[in-house]
């Protein structure tokens, strides 16, 4: 596996951890546990994701993460929480991927997959800060499904496929970019006070 398609399946891991974190460990160590997928030796130090004890603590977590995420501004509450997780999680698993016998080039692999995560997960709460701005219930459920598929469907061909990891990343580093615009936008028009209408 060449450094390329090493940075493109660490930013991939980072970016899908920043709107998945537990999805991703747990999805990736029980695809390692079942043999789904064999990690090649760059990807020796994920092993550790294939633990029993590790795939239960993700698994509770993944649950948790998948009811809070469905109920309107109990989301909003999660993703505050995971402001500070997702992106350490993120770097974690970013700086797994690298060679570790390179201790500079894992720390500029941990910096950019942290930067990544907290991208991927800035993207995802203002998202789900103005879907919470709708007044029926069913916006949230619907958006976190697809954040659960697409999330778990980019992972799997990322990991399965080192080249797909180069197509995963630059279509998820555009699509959290821009989402984090359009929420940008949608959040800046939505705080705005309305001029006052004027008496006839």
């Amino acid at each position: 596996m060449g450094a390329v398609e090493l940075l493109a399946l660490a930013g991939s891991v980072s970016l899908l951890a920043g709107w998945r974190l537990y999805l991703c460990v747990f999805a990736t160590g029980l695809a390692m546990r079942t043999g789904w997928i064999a990690a090649p030796e760059q990807l020796e130090m994920l092993t550790v994701l294939a633990n029993p004890w590790v795939i239960g603590a993700a698994a509770i977590a993944l649950a948790a993460e998948f009811l809070a995420d469905k109920i309107a501004w109990l989301d909003s509450a999660w993703d505050a929480i995971h402001t500070l997780i997702r992106p350490v999680g993120g770097a974690l698993l970013a700086a797994a991927i690298v060679d570790a016998d390179d201790p500079a080039w894992q720390v500029v692999v941990f910096l950019l997959g942290g930067g990544a995560a907290l991208l991927g997960h800035g993207a995802k709460a203002s998202a789900r800060a103005v879907v919470n701005t709708s007044p029926e219930p069913f916006s949230n459920v619907l958006v976190s499904g697809v954040e659960d598929v697409a999330t778990g469907s980019l992972l799997f061909a990322a990991l399965a496929n080192p080249a797909v990891a180069i197509i995963v990343f630059v279509v998820a580093l555009g699509f959290a970019i821009a989402l984090l615009w359009f929420a940008g936008r949608l959040l800046k028009r939505l705080l705005s006070p309305r001029p006052p209408r004027e008496s006839s």
